[in-house]
């Protein structure tokens, strides 16, 4: 949830349409995504199912009263937000009249379960509810950090796009070597040897301020349709999900270690693309941005395809001259100016990744999309 900021509050409602809008601005206010507000309300008892939660905001009629209560004690409103929203609801039953999101019989009971459609890697990702997953194994707490730590306080971003500035090289070796008195004969070797070992360390102390951390440069590979290992630039971490969590978080994991999930790229026109996932447990999706992008520090996580709240289209733009990488920016961000980024440690796996203000070094920003047989 927003720090600072009063979950919505839906007393003054005059219709089912405004009520819908409330519980929309409830779920983005909470932060969570689809899998989070399941796991919430399964943790206390209730049933939320991811599906039923996309069409309940997708209705213009009033949710049933066990849904509404389940949805609402998931957002984390407490017992007197969770009685003003059963209240606003029934008013607006009782006085005038309108129906909830029963199903019509002519069209059948609304689907609670998953949904086929067409495979995830084609031209542009399906659009799919992922079934619910069985059992699942709890990661070790000693070893593995918190996926999901509290939001990061609203910076203020910039609201003109970031320049892009030149690569630069590693420094000259002429000016970082140290200077050497002569001496006398018996001393010359381990002199030598010392210079040897300063120079390297300046060496590396210089590749690594170059953006380097401990790996050659080399050309990433651009974007194109298809299968994709996204790597982070100059490091031998890939993305991917903890699997044995439902939270979708995305973190940095080793490459050889890779392919929860599996990626690929589609065009989705514009300059444009989408980032599909294929989760051995969850089925297909959709890496995006939660709520718009409108929070700072939002996490950059794997859910269903198609939820209206998400930005679900990046722009993938080339940084330095030559390319070193590409920053992924959500399409239509507000506010702009955000990318894609490793948060904590860089160096390090299983740092997770969020929206944050774009960095004119393109610190943490930087991916390559090695195609993935």
């Amino acid at each position: 949830m927003t720090p600072g900021e009063h979950a919505p509050d839906p007393r003054g409602v005059r219709s089912p349409a405004e009520f819908l809008a409330r519980l929309q601005a409830l779920k983005d206010w909470s932060g969570l995504t689809y899998r989070e507000l399941s796991a919430r309300a399964e943790a206390r008892g209730d049933v939320l199912p991811r599906s039923t939660v996309a069409n309940m905001l997708s209705r213009t009629t009033l949710p049933r009263e066990e849904l509404l209560t389940a949805f609402v004690r998931a957002c984390g409103t407490g017992p007197a937000g969770l009685e003003r929203w059963r209240t606003a609801r029934r008013e607006l039953t009782e006085r005038r009249g309108y129906g909830t999101e029963d199903p019509d019989p002519a069209r059948g009971p609304a689907p609670e379960g998953p949904e086929e459609t067409a495979p995830v890697h084609k031209a542009s990702p399906a659009v799919e509810t992922a079934p619910e997953a069985g059992p699942e194994t709890a990661p070790d707490p000693e070893t593995i950090p918190d996926p999901d730590p509290e939001p990061a306080p609203r910076p203020v971003w910039p609201t003109a796009p970031v320049p892009l500035p030149e690569a630069s090289g590693p420094e000259a070796a002429g000016g970082a070597r140290a200077r050497i008195r002569l001496r006398p004969r018996r001393l010359l070797v381990p002199v030598v040897a010392v210079a040897a070992l300063v120079f390297a360390g300046v060496s590396v102390v210089a590749f690594l301020r170059d953006g380097h951390t401990g790996h050659p440069p080399r050309t990433p590979t651009a974007p194109a349709a298809g299968d994709v290992r996204i790597r982070v630039v100059g490091t031998d971490l890939c993305l991917g999900e903890r699997r044995g969590t439902r939270t979708g978080q995305i973190h940095q994991v080793p490459c050889a270690a890779a392919g929860v999930p599996l990626y690929a790229l589609a065009e989705a026109g514009g300059g444009r693309w989408r980032i599909a996932s294929d989760h051995p447990d969850y089925g297909a999706g959709c890496s995006g941005v939660p709520s718009g992008g409108r929070v700072p520090g939002v996490p950059y996580e794997d859910s269903e395809c198609g939820d209206p709240t998400r930005i679900e289209e990046f722009s993938l733009e080339p940084y330095g001259t030559p390319v070193r990488g590409y920053r992924i920016v959500p399409a239509g961000s507000a506010p702009p100016g955000g990318c894609v980024t490793v948060v904590g440690d860089r160096a390090a796996a299983w740092s997770r990744l969020a929206l944050a203000p774009c960095a004119p070094d393109a610190e943490g920003q930087l991916f390559d999309f090695d195609r993935r047989d």
